[in-house]
């Protein structure tokens, strides 16, 4: 990928794991390539109030074989993972707000138990 691309975002987790990505997700072959003659690729001139690390990105990792004549079978894979994640959160998201919501009468009830004491 172009990584003096204005769109292009890296993300290093604890793990070692790094995500590349397109912020406007126009490469469907990423972390491996842009498209040719991408129309939004507008050149980084400056990092606006970003904060650096001193550590730099990871190499891309392997172009996976058959890249080439697969590209579209896999940006189709890839679009149905990112889909069956989107849907997922807001649901988890409900279940944890609804745990905290019930943890946190628990703990008003216990407090008021204690009051009557």
């Amino acid at each position: 990928m172009r990584q003096d691309c204005k769109f292009f975002e890296s993300r290093t987790y604890a793990s070692g794991e790094t995500v590349r990505k397109c912020d406007l997700d126009l490469a469907p072959e990423a972390p491996w390539r842009c498209p040719e003659g991408c129309p939004a690729y507008e050149r980084r001139l400056a990092d606006v109030n970003w904060k650096h690390g001193s550590l730099v990105t990871p190499p891309t990792p392997e172009e996976p074989p058959g890249l080439d004549e697969h590209g579209d079978d896999i940006a189709a894979l890839l679009d149905a993972a990112e889909d069956i994640v989107n849907e997922a959160g807001p649901r988890i998201r409900a279940e944890v707000d609804a745990e905290r919501r019930a943890n946190e009468g628990s703990a008003l009830t216990r407090w008021l138990r204690r009051r009557r004491r």
